[in-house]
């Protein structure tokens, strides 16, 4: 069974960064796209960053500060976020799909477990 899991959050300071990983297991195929997803307490689930066919898109509130890659070597999703601010705080989540279609609208299939962010001001 596909399994996304994330790794790499915590506390920090505002204007601090951290770098959040995702790694997937028994899988052994190729992903159309990835992403990352962001939730915070009451508020509604934002699409933060996608990468769909090397091309990458971010939401305006992480534009200039946040940066997706990845290692397709290492079957690994990487989200680089800079500057960060407190409302960067939510829960962070790995998302990827195989399915073209899917891919085109966002929906993605395959969700981690999440990593929590904090950022104190």
């Amino acid at each position: 069974q596909v399994q996304l899991v994330e790794s790499g959050g915590g506390s920090v300071q505002s204007g601090g960064s951290l770098r959040l990983s995702c790694e997937a297991s028994a899988y052994t195929g190729s992903w159309n796209c990835m992403g990352w997803f962001r939730q915070a307490p009451g508020k509604k689930r934002e699409g933060v960053a996608h990468l769909y066919r090397s091309t990458t898109t971010y939401a305006d509130s992480v534009k200039g500060r946040f940066t997706i890659s990845e290692d397709s070597a290492k079957k690994t999703l990487y989200l680089q976020m800079s500057s960060l601010k407190p409302e960067d705080t939510a829960m962070y989540y790995c998302v990827a799909d195989y399915s073209v279609s899917r891919c085109s609208t966002r929906e993605y299939t395959y969700w981690g477990q999440g990593t929590q962010v904090t950022v104190s001001s």
